[in-house]
């Protein structure tokens, strides 16, 4: 069974608004069963008689604006019943015919008989003129053939009327059982009234849902209310209406029924008293308001606890809003005393929250004691803390107070958990500095923040937050600028054409950062975050392109880091602002303008969004960094026995992940077996993997904001520094060199090693648990093997639990083709390389060129050096548009010069294969956790490990260095050959050869 099987969400464990899955899932499946099409079948005049100025359509069409509802349905309209009977055959789009009484070819009743006759399973309705040919039409047995009949009273809204109240049939069995829609019974047999009173409930109930848009977590979520308003259910006698209660009465926001209607059959002129009655014996706080043109019926409806509407009153449509705003809780809640004065008013659920606390206890008891505060919650959709609410009673509670305290409680830890996993709108108001994630701008928001938003929801939705005991899982509190605060901010400051064109990093960053012009919304939004986060805050990249699956441009672009303790609030604004438009700038650095080269884009394609977010871990003297971090993947590409590549990697360091992404040596552990460490088997290798250093923010340095375009602020620090914050103890042991052996822990002399015991053997933390789960989360919800870069502070404020941050979230590539290639049929002689360490598969015979390491005059102090002849050589390369095999020896990309060449990815971005061959003297593991190594993989780059001092695989030195060089540099050659190199490689035995050239 799959991890994330095991905690599958339930009603119990979610604080969702339903059910199951995501939590506006159930909303999104809202109001399936839509009318879109209508044909009307009416002759010209009675258009003309409806329309009065010619504007019917227009007048529909902004009336579903102004309610904010989506898909205003398209009106066709034909003069006869045959006509109206073809189309519909034909076209087979309508939803709905609405009939009037003159049609051009035969009486209503013979179209809608025909109609049924010729399969149109579409309702069909009758809207017709208040007079005597629609009364003896009412007589006539065979009505029954409309679905409903309407009467046109001069109101444009009759039609939005009829298409919501079939819409609400068709979905209300669906949307009850979802999400738990609440429902209002109008009872109702008069076709005039009907059609008078159906038009106002309508309006009112929309307008309420317009109230809550402004509301809602984000744009789709206000949208999405919408569809969750209460559904009018129009009953016509006692048993369509019993069986509608009976059926929904935990779900029954009110009632509006007429006295006088069909029981049994006949005309019962107390039926509705009646039927109020049995309502009230069993739910005794749902509002009923009865209907009557006899004003003697208003003591009745006293006596079964209902509000009573005298029908020829001269206020009868003021009088029917007003019952509804009242006792449907639209609007505003208001607090009132038992004698029934006003105390005080909430409009949302946070000033509802405030008013508990200061209005007085008799008005709390008074609203508890009558399911008011459960009532009001549903009818702005709040269904989950509702139906929570609504079971408890004030006798429950051992004091009044008691009550207050819970009702603050729930409301408080419900406004809470709504937003969490949710990327909402920025609002300081409701912004959590604990959990939330929230934009700031339009536009993308970018891959790196539409990953980290997918795991905040994967997280909060399956209650992975809070699974393991003292330790919090979560993705730590950001906001995120949109695209369009990019884009705006190039134009506003004319950087665009100037950006794209400057080959110069340090002119880009110069006058991106004298840049003056900035949103002033945007910097407003950003000075109240600034208000809310006191603590370091992390500044990355988060372009469109970012983490796609196929082009993840990991590293590509720069992250800073900024200590965010100045004591004047417009100077960390300031530093904010300019570390934005580093991010910026770093958009147009020659390494991205290289990368984006080999990928099929442009750069004018590419918009950048910035992750805002506040940085996992402690403050150590003037140093802030978290215990651990580290980079995870779920699929491992070198996995030794027992281990299997679908049991994933880790690497972790002491420190900030930069150390890891950078390619610093790291212990590297599969989550399955994190005792397994196949890199301190002996003590020689131990020492030689082992970390060294490890990079925290100086919290104590002002950053200048020169044309530097790297982050100045984040150093490097010795494992003694670590040792002195007692930070190193965490994952610490110690080489003795008397006894040639490594002890966990750090209590004798000798030197330090990071081996990660403490939490991986003795247990300390459940990292690799954690760590198994959200791999297993992240390829089930991604449906692609994923990289995730995480930190973790163990060291959290007194009482607080020990804290786990989801950094990062990309999709990782794996290739899995399925031919297999033959590879024995070749002889040595024949081959300029074999390795049984070998990511990808196929065939590549495109490559003419080499770019190789001078192996013979290789010096393991020269390789900046290295790296800047091969990084001049690429770029050659690729605006020559000639892809290349680059061979090398240690660790491409490795933070450490001396265990290999430092490139960034942007230096050999031309690379169609690589071969990374081990030192003369020892090997080095490729680093899999690194930014880097995730560009090969995405990339499908041939890339073979070569391991001569073990003799697992070859690198032909020998011929390499005999053949002629196109190009000749200190330490690194350019060869060309008129016949193509062919590479072959097994991506199942994970063995590859690549093949001399014919000569």
């Amino acid at each position: 069974m799959s991890k994330y099987e095991e905690i599958k969400p339930t009603p119990d464990t979610l604080f969702v608004e339903h059910g199951y899955g995501n939590r506006f899932q159930g909303f999104q499946n809202l109001m399936r069963l839509r009318i879109r099409d209508i044909l009307l079948v009416s002759s010209l005049y009675d258009l003309y008689l409806f329309e009065e100025d010619g504007r019917l359509y227009e007048l529909i069409r902004n009336e579903y604006q102004g309610l904010n509802l989506s898909h205003s349905p398209e009106l066709t309209r034909v003069s006869s019943g045959h006509d109206a009977i073809s189309l519909a055959q034909e076209e087979g789009r309508f939803d709905l015919i609405i009939t009037t009484l003159h049609i051009e070819d035969m009486h209503p009743l013979n179209f809608a008989k025909q109609a049924r006759k010729s399969g149109l399973n579409v309702p069909i309705v009758l809207l017709a003129h208040d007079n005597k040919e629609l009364k003896h039409i009412l007589l006539n047995p065979e009505v029954t053939l409309f679905d409903r009949v309407f009467i046109w009273q001069g109101d444009f809204r009759i039609i939005i009327a009829i298409v919501k109240y079939l819409e609400d049939k068709l979905n209300a069995e669906h949307d009850s059982r979802i999400v738990g829609v609440q429902n209002v019974i109008f009872i109702e047999d008069n076709v005039r009234y009907y059609s008078l009173f159906l038009p106002i409930i309508y309006t009112e109930m929309l307008k309420q849902s317009q109230r809550l848009i402004s509301e809602g977590i984000n744009l789709t979520h206000k949208f999405l209310r919408m569809r969750a308003r209460p559904k009018i259910l129009l009953c016509s006698n006692y048993e369509e209406a019993m069986n509608y209660f009976e059926e929904y009465k935990e779900l029954c926001l009110g009632i509006i029924s007429d006295i006088d209607f069909p029981r049994n059959g006949k005309q019962d002129p107390a039926a509705g008293l009646r039927f109020a009655k049995a309502v009230k014996s069993q739910h005794s706080d749902i509002p009923i308001l009865l209907t009557s043109d006899n004003p003697d019926y208003q003591e009745q409806a006293k006596e079964v606890q209902a509000a009573f509407l005298y029908k020829n009153s001269t206020t009868l449509l003021h009088e029917l809003r007003q019952f509804m705003n009242l006792n449907f809780s639209f609007g505003d809640f208001v607090f009132r005393v038992p004698s029934g004065g006003e105390v005080a008013r909430a409009s949302d659920l946070k000033s509802l929250e405030e008013c508990l606390k200061i209005v007085p206890i008799e008005s709390i008891k008074y609203h508890a004691e009558r399911n008011h505060f459960s009532n009001w919650l549903k009818a702005r959709t709040e269904f989950w803390l509702a139906h929570r609410l609504r079971p408890r009673k004030v006798t429950d509670y051992p004091n009044a107070e008691d009550l207050r305290k819970d009702l603050i409680q729930s409301l408080n830890t419900y406004r809470t958990l709504r937003q969490r996993g949710i990327i909402s709108d920025f609002n300081k108001e409701t912004f959590d500095p604990k959990s939330s994630f929230a934009r700031i701008g339009g536009g993308s928001l970018g891959g790196k923040a539409r990953g980290l938003g997918f795991v905040s929801t994967l997280i909060n939705d399956y209650n992975v937050r809070d699974k393991f005991e003292n330790v919090i899982i979560s993705v730590p509190p950001a906001v995120v600028l949109g695209t369009d605060v990019f884009d705006h901010f190039l134009d506003e400051n004319n950087l665009r054409q100037f950006a794209l064109h400057c080959d110069d990093d340090t002119e880009i960053t110069r006058k991106f950062l004298d840049a003056e012009k900035f949103p002033e919304d945007i910097m407003g939004d950003l000075a109240a975050f600034l208000d809310i986060i006191r603590a370091p805050l992390a500044v990355r990249s988060s372009s469109l392109l970012e983490d796609s699956q196929y082009h993840p441009f990991a590293g590509v672009y720069e992250t800073y880091m900024i200590p965010n303790n100045r004591s004047n609030p417009l100077i960390r604004l300031n530093d904010l602002l300019n570390t934005i438009k580093r991010v910026y700038a770093s958009t147009f650095y020659q390494s991205a303008k290289n990368y984006i080269k080999v990928t099929s884009y442009r750069l004018e394609e590419e918009k950048m969004a910035v992750i805002i977010q506040k940085m996992v871990g402690k403050a150590y003297g003037n140093r802030f960094y978290p215990n651990f971090s580290g980079v995870a993947k779920s699929y491992n590409f070198y996995p030794l026995p027992p281990q299997k590549s679908t049991d994933g990697i880790v690497s972790a360091a002491l420190g900030l992940g930069k150390w890891v992404v950078e390619g610093g040596n790291s212990v590297r552990f599969c989550p399955k077996y994190p005792t397994d460490l196949i890199q301190f088997y002996s003590t020689k290798e131990a020492l030689n993997t082992s970390q060294r250093a490890f990079f925290a923010l100086q919290l104590d340095e002002v950053d200048k904001f020169e044309e530097i375009t790297h982050d100045t602020l984040v150093q490097q620090f010795e494992l003694s520094v670590a040792e002195l914050d007692s930070t190193l103890s965490y994952v610490g042991a110690t080489y003795s060199p008397e006894n040639d052996a490594i002890y966990d822990g750090l209590s004798r002399k000798g030197i330090r090693v990071v081996n990660f015991s403490p939490v991986l053997k003795n247990k300390m933390f459940p990292l690799a648990e954690i760590l198994e789960l959200l791999l297993d989360m992240g390829t089930w919800g991604m449906g692609t093997p994923v990289e995730i870069e995480f930190a973790v502070n163990l060291s959290p404020s007194e009482g607080k639990r020990k804290e786990f941050g989801l950094l990062q979230v990309r999709p990782l590539v794996v290739s899995h083709e399925v031919e297999d290639l033959d590879l024995n049929s070749f002889k040595d002689e024949e081959l300029i390389c074999k390795s049984q360490q070998v990511l990808g598969n196929g065939i590549i015979s495109d490559i003419y060129d080499i770019v190789c390491v001078d192996y013979e005059n290789f010096d393991r102090s020269k390789t900046r050096e290295v790296a800047s002849e091969v990084a001049a050589l690429n770029n050659m390369l690729i605006n020559e548009g000639k892809p290349y095999l680059l061979i090398g020896v240690g660790r491409w990309g490795s933070l450490d010069p001396w265990l290999g060449i430092p490139v960034g990815w942007e230096q050999i971005a031309g690379a169609k294969a690589i071969i990374e061959s081990s030192f003369k003297e020892f090997t080095v593991e490729p680093s899999q956790g690194s930014h880097f190594f995730q560009n090969i993989t995405s990339f499908m780059i041939g890339y073979f490990t070569v391991n001569m001092v073990h003799k697992h695989g070859f690198v032909d030195w020998e011929w390499l260095m005999k053949q002629k060089p196109l190009v000749n540099k200190s330490f690194t050659r350019l060869l060309r050959f008129k016949k193509p190199i062919t590479i072959k490689m097994n991506g199942h035995q994970n063995k590859g050869i690549i093949l001399k050239p014919e000569v």
